[in-house]
């Protein structure tokens, strides 16, 4: 009797397991029931199965990212997701709740994300099989529902109202927000557009569907719909369509269907057969705009590509980018990137060397950058094109249409190639032998010139005394005229320097900013207001004007040795010193302007750098700071690294302001004890000691610098809790127990990259180490960094900047 009851058991489990499988389907989800991310978590399903709702495993194993997506189909495609700038982490989970409706949790159990609603409270949710996620109150009310709030797809069924967004991914498999949008704007157009990252500055637009009606408001659009039998169009006030998609489309009970805006700014509408063979994919409608490449014409913004990049258009009418010979990607990791010069280009660079012994000029044919020209040349020939384009210090290309030349400088921006260009592009790039270095005139070398003397000397002493004589006193004459010439070059070239520094008067400066009204920030030393020089009138510069306190404004001779030793620094990675003002009572410092503003602001924003960015930061402050200590002289120690003083370029490379304006340390006075100086947080120990005062101090603020461009956050944060709180206390933790997955919180791009963010840690710890002589030179930790020397695991310093 006991074996009968299992066998029953097990045949009446068998009876219901249809209808167990069938519950699943159902596409209902109750409260309380959550779904864990791991490897083979179970999704909600809709009840045909055609879509999912789960967690989907990212590239980095231990990401996972909360989506909708076709489930039936081999490549599973992604049709919705939340918080695509941070991914879950192994372990989260999401699940529906009465009081906050869907919940995304970490593991430890805090809010990731969540659906928001005005009222009511949660009952039940449904996956339908439209691919609509809804969340349903007691009476079978509506709180929330997927379809109101799209990411990068349309789905059939869906309406986008007035001020509705589609935003692309930041790559194919980076669900992070990109820069390209779908809207329905106010006045009816549906229309794609670029925006400037991380300010969401909207650039023109690139595609507009042209229904808006100025004089019959009527007439114009209010709805963008995509109906259930795949047509996608506008729909106007006076209920008629503008279609957007061709009238032939292949029937929806065969195909599903999908709208996306790709991550290179296509907006295409694509089906895919429902009943497959296993060789289908998603076969491209319609694409927007039907040539992003050329359509792409905005005064702002890079356009398809970064900035001196080159669109093509490729079979699928998707955008391919590429760098132009002598340019190079600036993001390795980022194909759709901008590009960089692999030279050194412009007035200065240029040397003393013919044009056309320093560069050649690569022809593209049907190649333009429409946005970049500074001067035409009409009529125009061919070789006069060239020939100005070369000699001209400022043109990077020149382009050649008709009997018009336009010379264009650099950044080059909506840069493309196609037959629909009309025109030749002349790019001016170096020739090898001067890529990697300024060209400079050749002199003869100082061991040929005494060989030469030597030989001379030799040959006359052949001949008769008195013409020897004669000759020999001639020769010491002429060699005391070449040397004397040369050294008075030397010194006329050495006052060049400070000579080429501008003076400015104070109400020439008043007048520049307007009165100081745009104030751009404030730090140790004064006020720092934007102003513009009208060089050109077409073409205004853009300057920045730092008033300086009393913190040198009452030393004359100090500030004019400041000045000195400032204007002869130069180093890519150092903000440049344009000008100066010293009239009475009144001391100001001109600098280049810098329009991406400081680290601190493109750090601390709402959306997080790429890795890449961060670390191309950190190793252009390290090479900053390494010309300041040990190619500098006097010797330069900075005394308030921070990312306030730290700015960024048009093409985000770091540059050290605010430079010789503390009490400046020559070689010869640099173990020398002075007040305390630097910002809270960033101070190292021994200004708290009477020790000596080295360039490791600043050492030791560039590794808390450091830590904060790996992390995304401030050095000092305590609303996140006391665990967290020091950065510096928290990195050594994390480091020490191998959770630098917290530690950068979780971020893709730094995991993908592991070795590097470990190495990365490491030095940064190295360089906040109490003990100076533990403090790596900052020319070894830039190494370091680069990974040419290696590094060892570092212990943990005292937490001397929690204590104090």
């Amino acid at each position: 009797m006991a074996s009968v009851v299992p066998l029953f058991l097990s045949f009446y489990l068998l009876l219901l397991l249809p209808c167990l499988v069938v519950a699943q389907t159902t596409g209902n989800v109750s409260l309380g029931i959550p779904i864990i991310a791991s490897d083979n978590a179970e999704p909600w399903l809709s009840p045909s199965t055609d879509f999912a709702f789960g967690f989907r495993q990212l590239e980095k194993k231990d990401l996972f990212l909360l989506a909708i997506w076709y489930y039936q189909i081999p490549d599973r495609t992604i049709v919705w997701y939340a918080n695509g700038d941070k991914p879950a982490p192994r372990g989260s989970k999401v699940e529906l709740t009465a009081e906050r409706g869907l919940v995304l949790s970490n593991p430890q159990d805090e809010v990731i994300w969540r659906s928001n609603w005005a009222t009511g409270e949660v009952a039940y949710a449904v996956m339908n099989d439209t691919g609509n996620f809804v969340v349903f109150d007691r009476n079978s009310r509506p709180l929330w529902e997927s379809f109101k709030y799209p990411t990068d797809t349309m789905l059939p069924t869906q309406i986008m109202e007035i001020d509705g967004l589609l935003t692309s991914r930041q790559k194919e498999n980076n669900f992070s927000r990109g820069r390209f949008q779908f809207r329905l704007l106010q006045d009816g157009n549906a229309v794609l557009n670029s925006i400037n990252l991380p300010s969401n500055y909207t650039y023109d637009a690139y595609y507009i569907s042209g229904t808006y009606d100025p004089g019959n408001s009527s007439n114009s659009g209010y709805q963008v719909i995509f109906d259930e039998d795949g047509y996608l169009y506008v729909r106007r006030r006076n209920n008629v369509t503008f279609f957007l998609t061709p009238e032939d489309i292949v029937p929806s009970r065969d195909h599903y269907h999908r709208a996306t805006l790709n991550f290179d700014g296509v907006f295409s509408i694509s089906q895919h057969p429902k009943n497959f063979d296993g060789n289908q994919s998603w076969a491209v409608i319609r694409t927007f705009p039907d040539n992003i490449c050329i359509r792409m014409n905005g005064a702002m913004g890079s356009g398809a590509c970064g900035f001196n990049s080159i669109c093509t258009l490729n079979n699928n009418k998707r955008p391919t980018c590429g760098c132009p010979t002598g340019y190079s990607i600036l993001d390795p990791d980022d194909n759709y990137g901008s590009c960089k010069p692999d030279f050194q280009q412009g007035c200065e660079a240029d040397g003393q060397i013919s044009p056309e012994d320093i560069y050649n000029l690569e022809e593209l044919p049907s190649t333009d950058w429409p946005q970049n020209d500074y001067e035409l040349l009409k009529p125009c020939s061919l070789e006069d094109c060239r020939t100005s384009c070369l000699n001209d210090c400022l043109c990077v290309v020149a382009v050649l249409r008709g009997d018009g030349c336009w010379k264009k400088k650099l950044p080059l921006s909506n840069g493309r190639q196609d037959r629909e260009v009309n025109g030749r592009a002349f790019l001016k790039v170096r020739k090898p032998e001067f890529t990697h270095q300024n060209p400079q005139p050749s002199f003869p070398s100082t061991k040929r010139e005494q060989g030469t003397v030597i030989t001379v000397v030799s040959v006359l002493l052949g001949g008769s005394v008195f013409v020897n004589l004669i000759l020999v006193g001639l020769l010491c004459v002429g060699l005391y005229f070449f040397y004397h010439n040369k050294l008075t070059k030397f010194h006329r070239n050495e006052n060049a320097i400070q000579s080429s520094l501008r003076h400015f008067a104070f109400m020439e400066l008043e007048e520049v900013t307007n009165g100081f009204k745009e104030e751009l920030g404030r730090g140790s030393f004064g006020i720092v207001y934007k102003g513009l020089i009208q060089n050109d009138p077409a073409d205004p510069t853009a300057i920045a004007v730092k008033k300086l306190d009393g913190v040198v404004q009452d030393r004359d001779k100090e500030f004019k040795t400041e000045v000195s030793v400032i204007a002869q620094t130069h180093h890519r990675n150092l903000v440049k010193l344009l000008g100066y003002c010293h009239e009475g009572q009144n001391r100001m410092l001109v600098y280049e302007y810098l329009s991406n503003g400081t680290l601190a602001s493109f750090l601390f924003g709402d959306l997080k750098p790429s890795w890449n960015q961060r670390t191309q930061i950190a190793l252009g402050i390290a090479r900053g700071l390494f010309y300041l200590h040990e190619e500098c002289s006097p010797q330069i120690i900075h005394c308030d690294i921070k990312p306030q003083n730290i700015l960024l370029d048009d093409y985000y490379d770091a540059r050290i302001s605010d430079f010789g304006l503390a009490k400046l340390l020559r070689i010869d006075q640099s173990h020398t004890n002075t007040a305390i100086r630097g910002t809270k947080g960033y101070v190292a120990p021994e200004w708290f000691k009477t020790v000596p005062v080295t360039t490791k101090v600043d050492v030791y603020s560039f590794g808390v610098l450091l830590l904060e461009i790996i992390c995304c956050r401030r050095s000092v944060e305590m609303e996140i809790g006391l665990e967290k709180a020091i950065l510096t206390d928290w990195a050594c933790d994390c480091l020490r127990e191998g959770n630098l997955d917290a530690l950068v919180d979780y971020d893709v791009e730094a995991l993908n990259d592991r070795k590097k963010l470990e190495r990365f840690v490491m030095v940064a710890i190295w360089c906040i180490q109490e003990d100076l002589s533990l403090r790596p030179t900052i020319k070894k930790a830039m190494l370091m960094l680069e990974g040419i020397v290696q590094v060892s695991a570092p212990p943990c310093p005292c937490p001397f900047n929690s204590i104090s």
